[in-house]
């Protein structure tokens, strides 16, 4: 059975950094395109960030661009979402997902 597991989300102030972690298990989660996902309140979920098993970063969505940087480590099995100079705008639940499922989520709040 998957499972995905995020960890690391919390309140911050504007301009502040959270950094997020997941971890996988039931598969082989080293090898798994692992991508974050937000959703906000009343919005759509929306891919914000991917990472390929070979560890290279495949996508990011341009309003994180420059601000959030992910990365795995492929001791721990983890993948780390590095959030940086966060806006309100950011506030959301955060999604760690491979393809074909996703963790319960973890909340990020962003302050003004």
């Amino acid at each position: 059975q998957v499972r995905l597991v995020e960890s690391g989300g919390g309140l911050v102030q504007a301009g502040g950094s959270l950094r997020l972690s997941c971890s996988g298990s039931g598969l082989p989660f080293n090898r798994y395109a692992v991508s974050w996902y937000r959703q906000a309140p009343g919005k759509e979920r929306e891919l914000v960030i991917r990472i390929e098993g070979s560890g290279i970063p495949t996508y990011d969505l341009n309003s994180v661009r420059d601000r959030f940087f992910i990365s795995r480590d492929y001791a721990k099995e983890t993948v780390d979402l590095q959030m940086n100079s966060l806006k309100p705008e950011d506030t959301a639940i955060y999604y760690c997902c491979v393809p074909s499922n996703c963790g319960q989520g973890t909340q990020v709040t962003v302050s003004s």
